[in-house]
C-alpha cells in the first residue's frame, strides 16, 4: 500500500491521541493496514469513554431548539469538542444532526471536520441536501487539508459521492484527498462516479495530471493502483490517449523518483493490451537507472500485483531491456528469488516469468537455479512441468540443469511417507 496511506493513518492517529505526529514517528513502521486498525480501537475506545457525555449532549437536542445553541456553540466552543460530540450524537439524532449542519457557518463546520467521525458524516450524506456538506468539502479542500477530506470521501454514500462530483471543481483536491483514503473499495467507487457521471471529469483529471506537480502525479498513481481492475482498463485507455511520449515517461520518472515504482506496476498491470504495448515501448522504460529502481523498489514490496506490471512490461519490451531486467531479477537476495515461484503461482505469472528468465545469460539463469533447487519436490517438479509445457527447455537449460526433476509418482510417494509419519490414517478402498 503506498505509503500516501500510510502517511494519513499516521496523522490521522496522531489526531485522535492529540499528539503531534513526530510524537509517534516509530509506529510507522506497521504500515498502513496496522495504523487503521490501532486507530479505529483507540477512537472506539475514546468514544466508549466520553459515552455518557454525549448522551447527556444528546438529551438537550429536544429542549434547546439549535436557532438557541448553535450561535452559542460557534462563539464558545472548539471546534474539536463541537466535532467528537457531533459524531457521536449525530448517529443518535441523525435528523438532529443533519440540521445543525445545514445551519452551521461552512468555515466553523469545516474546522470541526478533521474531529467528526467519518461514518457519521457518510450516514448523513443520505438524509440531508448534498448541498451544505459540498459547501464543508469545499471550504476543506480549499484549506488542501486533504487528509481530511480523504476518509470523508471513503464513507461517502453513493448520493454525496455523486454530488461532489457535480460541485466539487477541485480535480487536484479529489485526486489528493482519495490517495488519502483507506479503503479501496472506496476508492473504485468515487472514480467510477467520475467516470460514467454526467461530467466527465476523468479526462480533465488526466489532462491535469500530465501536466502537474511530481506529488499529484505521485497521488494519481496511487488512487489508480488501489481501484478495481475496470476502473483501471478504462482510465489507462483515456490516459494514454490523452498523454504524448514525453508526458508519459515524465509521469512514469517522477513516480519512480518519489519511490512509487509499486504502485506504478500495479496500476500497469491493469491496462488494456494495447496500453501495455504502448507503455513498453516508452523509453523511460528502457532507461537502465529506471529499471534499477523499479526491480529495488519491488524487492521491498515483494507482492504480485506490481511484479505483475514489471513482467507484462518486460514480456512487451526489446530483447535487450528484457535481458537486462532477466539480470536484474537474477542478482536479487536469495530470500526474493525463493519468494518468486510464490508470487507466480498468485497471479498466474508462470508463463511470463519464465519466458523472460529464458533471454537471460546462462549465469543468471544458473543462479536462480542455485536457489530453485531447494524448493520442496512439489515446487520443483512443478517447475520443471510448466518448462516443458512451453518448450523451454533448451532456452532455459541452466535452470533445468541446475534444479533437480522429480516424478510426480515420487512426489505422492513422498507425502504419503511424510503423512504415515505423523501418524495420519492411510488411505482405505473399504466401503462403509
Amino acid at each position: 500500500m503506498s505509503d500516501l496511506v500510510t502517511r494519513a493513518q499516521m496523522i490521522l492517529l496522531a489526531r485522535t491521541l492529540h499528539v503531534p505526529v513526530e510524537r509517534i514517528a516509530y509506529l510507522e513502521r506497521l504500515g498502513a493496514e496496522h495504523l487503521h486498525e490501532l486507530e479505529q480501537r483507540i477512537s472506539g475506545r475514546i468514544f466508549e469513554y466520553h459515552g455518557e457525555m454525549f448522551k447527556r449532549i444528546g438529551r438537550l437536542i429536544p429542549i434547546i431548539p439549535l436557532q438557541v445553541s448553535l450561535p452559542l456553540v460557534q462563539r464558545i466552543v472548539p471546534p474539536m469538542m463541537t466535532g467528537r460530540a457531533a459524531g457521536a450524537v449525530g448517529v443518535e439524532y441523525p435528523d438532529a444532526a443533519a440540521d445543525t449542519l445545514t445551519m452551521l457557518k461552512t468555515e466553523y463546520a469545516a474546522d470541526c471536520t478533521p474531529y467528526v467521525d467519518p461514518k457519521a458524516l457518510g450516514e448523513l450524506g443520505d438524509i440531508m441536501a448534498a448541498e451544505p456538506l459540498v459547501a464543508i468539502v469545499n471550504e476543506v479542500l480549499r484549506r488542501k487539508d486533504h487528509i481530511t477530506a480523504g476518509p470523508f470521501l471513503e464513507y461517502a454514500s453513493p448520493k454525496m459521492v455523486e454530488a461532489v462530483e457535480r460541485g466539487t471543481l477541485d480535480d487536484e483536491g479529489i485526486i489528493f484527498s482519495a490517495a488519502y483514503a483507506y479503503s479501496a473499495p472506496a476508492v473504485s467507487n468515487i472514480l467510477r462516479q467520475l467516470l460514467d457521471g454526467g461530467s466527465q471529469r476523468i479526462p480533465r483529471m488526466m489532462e491535469n495530471v500530465l501536466a502537474g506537480s511530481p506529488e499529484l502525479q505521485e497521488a494519481a498513481v496511487s488512487v489508480m493502483s488501489r481501484a478495481e481492475a475496470d476502473v483501471v482498463y478504462r482510465i489507462g485507455d483515456i490516459l494514454l490517449s490523452l498523454a504524448t511520449p514525453e508526458a508519459l515517461g515524465k509521469l512514469a520518472a517522477h513516480t519512480i523518483q518519489r519511490g512509487a515504482a509499486p504502485e506504478l506496476m500495479t496500476f500497469v498491470s491493469k491496462f488494456s493490451q494495447p496500453g501495455l504495448q504502448r507503455m513498453a515501448m516508452n523509453p523511460i522504460f528502457a532507461n537502465t537507472a529506471a529499471l534499477i529502481a523499479i526491480v529495488e523498489s519491488l524487492i521491498v514490496a515483494f507482492r504480485p500485483g506490481p511484479w505483475k506490471g514489471l513482467l507484462l512490461l518486460a514480456e512487451r519490451s526489446h530483447p535487450d531491456v528484457q535481458r537486462y531486467v532477466a539480470g536484474l531479477v537474477a542478482r536479487m537476495p536469495v530470500e526474493q528469488i525463493s519468494e518468486l515461484p510464490s508470487v507466480a503461482n498468485a497471479d498466474d505469472l508462470w508463463p511470463t516469468l519464465l519466458r523472460l528468465l529464458a533471454v537471460a545469460e546462462e549465469p543468471a539463469q544458473r543462479r536462480i537455479g542455485v536457489v530453485w533447487a531447494q524448493l520442496p519436490a512439489e515446487r520443483r517438479a512443478g517447475l520443471h512441468r510448466r518448462i516443458a509445457e512451453l518448450e523451454l527447455e533448451g532456452r532455459l537449460a541452466g535452470i533445468v540443469e541446475e534444479v533437480p526433476n522429480v516424478s510426480v509418482e515420487e512426489v505422492f510417494y513422498q507425502r504419503r511417507r511424510r503423512i504415515r509419519r505423523r501418524g495420519a490414517p492411510s488411505d482405505s478402498w473399504s466401503v462403509v
